[in-house]
């Protein structure tokens, strides 16, 4: 279906170029230089909303705002712990890029967990949830962190006897669920404000909607090495991945360069028990990529000048030159964008 909507697509533009052409030449004698030279500037714009492998994030979505309101309240409530020290929040600060900036996250009494906190912003926008896919939906992957022990170590029974006694929550929730305060209803009021956490218009939205000079000559350049590597072919659509699975290590052994292997490092082989998901992830979203270092599943990866090179070696096996490392990181930085109407 897709495909086919492209297909249309490129089809009208070539129908409106053809106009172009015929009307251009019908009224040669008639039309001024400047409209011709108008008409012109536009058609790289519309060429560029059609053909690219990167789509621009909505600028809002359809979202009930109650429970984007009760989402964000639960979202940043210490009370979901079992020694309310720990909420959603700790792991994934807005302030911090939806991260925690740490190489792996730090649960109740600072437990080091086994992977790096990927970002919450657009996380609606994943096909699954977690370095190793193992949740369908968002709401599927709040029940990870609930009752994980190196995270919040609770359970439903405490966390909706917690929020019983709280007589603002109970009619809060009593406002928009029927059932009231249930496990169901924390966990659709949590993943409805985390599908809200859109971050649209960064630079590079705003050059695929048109604007050609929302970004510059080196972040173009930039790009276009991006897309000249391969890198495109895992990080595209509109969260610049997030939507496929890939084995770290086409072109080497990062694991064994690296050392100490551990069963996190396994990813999806954690899920699925087939030898051929052992060490495949998601892919990331490169979405404001230069405010959730460190890098990678396992936070190795201190600056975004490693990790690209890194990529190239063991993903694309190319060794990038500084100066191409550096366009692709000027593209990377065109990527951040905007949440609530301000630059993260």
């Amino acid at each position: 279906m897709q495909m086919k909507t492209l297909a249309r697509k490129k089809f009208w533009l070539l129908a409106v170029l053809a106009v172009v052409l015929v009307v251009g030449g019908t009224w040669k004698w008639s039309q001024p230089e400047a409209s011709n030279e108008a008409l012109q500037a536009v058609l790289p714009a519309i060429a560029a909303k059609i053909d690219q492998p990167i789509q621009p994030i909505p600028t809002q979505l359809d979202l009930d705002p109650a429970k984007v309101e009760l989402g964000d309240r639960l979202f940043h409530d210490p009370q979901l712990s079992s020694d309310n020290t720990v909420s959603c929040a700790t792991c994934h600060n807005l302030k911090k890029g939806g991260t925690d900036r740490l190489p792996v996250s730090l649960g109740m009494k600072n437990e080091a967990g086994q992977l790096n906190s990927p970002t919450v912003f657009n996380s609606g926008f994943n096909s699954s949830q977690f370095w190793d896919g193992r949740a369908d939906t968002l709401e599927d992957q709040i029940e990870g962190p609930i009752q994980a022990e190196a995270e919040m170590a609770s359970s439903w029974p405490d966390i909706v006897s917690k929020l019983k006694r709280s007589p603002d929550y109970v009619a809060q929730f009593q406002a928009i669920y029927r059932d009231g305060v249930n496990p169901e209803n924390i966990k659709n009021a949590i993943a409805t404000f985390e599908r809200s956490l859109i971050t649209p218009n960064s630079r590079f939205d705003r050059f695929l909607q048109g604007n050609l000079a929302a970004i510059t000559i080196e972040e173009k350049q930039g790009y276009e090495h991006f897309k000249a590597y391969g890198c495109i072919a895992c990080h595209q659509g509109v969260n610049v991945g997030g939507n496929m699975f890939h084995s770290l290590g086409l072109f080497g052994d990062y694991f064994e360069d690296r050392g100490n292997i551990t069963k996190a490092d396994y990813g999806r082989y954690n899920v699925t028990g087939e030898e051929r998901d052992r060490y495949v992830f998601k892919v990331p979203s490169l979405r404001n990529v230069m405010l959730t270092s460190p890098y990678f599943h396992d936070g190795a990866v201190k600056t975004l000048a490693e990790a690209i090179q890194l990529m190239g070696k063991y993903q694309l096996g190319r060794e990038l030159s500084e100066e191409d490392t550096d366009l692709i990181l000027q593209f990377l930085v065109s990527l951040t964008g905007e949440y609530q109407g301000k630059s993260l």
